[in-house]
């Protein structure tokens, strides 16, 4: 016996433009019916929370599947899937498609590559897949607007719930010493890796080389210190490990879109008093 819930929507070209729609949303349990073998042309995130089955993939393997787990449905992929025989499992999916699925996979959030991937707790996505269930009511006139940012909510979920963590010390070491005058190759040597497994793990771990990691967070307390301090633009600079302030607002000008000075009059109006 199983109990089966969905809803599937067709959003039109403007929310599109909203970088991800929701096509479908569904919560399932109990001895449900094999899925496929079918082909898709959209994602699907298929989230188990609870029970166990199996995935075939195009390839002919199978591979078994424990909550909690995250099975990935790509397009243009066949894919087959079930529960176990018994109680079978809970189950909960959501469809999408558009344009900020290539960022998304860029940056690890979907892996293609992995149709199967534990997961430490399913409570997380689900929690995400509720809201989206909730907002799928029938007359609801913001229905693709709150999917959507469902959809954006539930990959962070997923990412945040993927049991491979074991890089994320890597990640909280380079940001503490994100200020910190050191190469790549320098930080590597700090952690015992060499400079390929670094970028390897930081990738992994935030779905971009270590350069762009601690660029971001340098240049994110340079705009504090500049919004709220009356610093010069070059203590600025050194407060952020670069002991060049030439080569420091070139390089923020080209990443942030405008020059240090600029930056610090804009967020100068009506902000807060300033303090070094």
């Amino acid at each position: 016996m199983h109990h089966t819930w969905m809803r599937y929507f067709t959003p039109g070209p403007v929310h599109h433009r909203l970088g991800l729609v929701c096509l479908g949303v569904g919560l399932q349990h109990g001895a449900l019916p094999a899925v496929g073998p079918r082909t898709l042309g959209h994602h699907v995130a298929v989230v188990i929370g609870a029970g166990a089955g199996w995935c075939r993939t195009s390839d002919g393997r199978t591979h078994p599947v424990t909550a909690p787990a995250l099975l990935w449905l790509v397009p243009g992929v066949p894919h087959h899937y079930g529960a176990g025989p018994g109680r079978g499992w809970d189950e909960a999916f959501v469809g999408f498609t558009g344009p900020a699925v290539a960022a998304y996979t860029e940056l690890g959030c979907i892996e293609p590559d992995r149709p199967v991937v534990p997961l430490t707790d399913a409570a997380g996505p689900r929690a995400a897949v509720a809201r989206i269930a909730r907002a799928a009511r029938r007359g609801n006139p913001l229905l693709e607007i709150e999917t959507s940012a469902g959809v954006h909510e539930l990959l962070v979920a997923l990412r945040r719930a993927r049991a491979d963590t074991d890089d994320d010390p890597v990640l909280q070491a380079l940001a503490r010493d994100a200020f910190l005058p050191l190469s790549v190759a320098q930080h590597a040597a700090r952690h015992g890796m060499t400079p390929a497994e670094l970028r390897s793990a930081v990738r992994r771990g935030a779905g971009c080389g270590p350069k762009d990691y601690l660029l971001g967070i340098r240049l994110g307390r340079a705009k504090e210190l500049l919004a709220a301090t009356e610093l010069p633009v070059a203590a600025v600079a050194r407060r952020v490990g670069y002991d060049d302030p030439a080569y420091f607002s070139r390089l923020f000008t080209r990443r942030v879109g405008t020059a240090p000075v600029r930056f610090r009059a804009r967020q100068s109006a009506a902000g807060p008093s300033r303090s070094a």
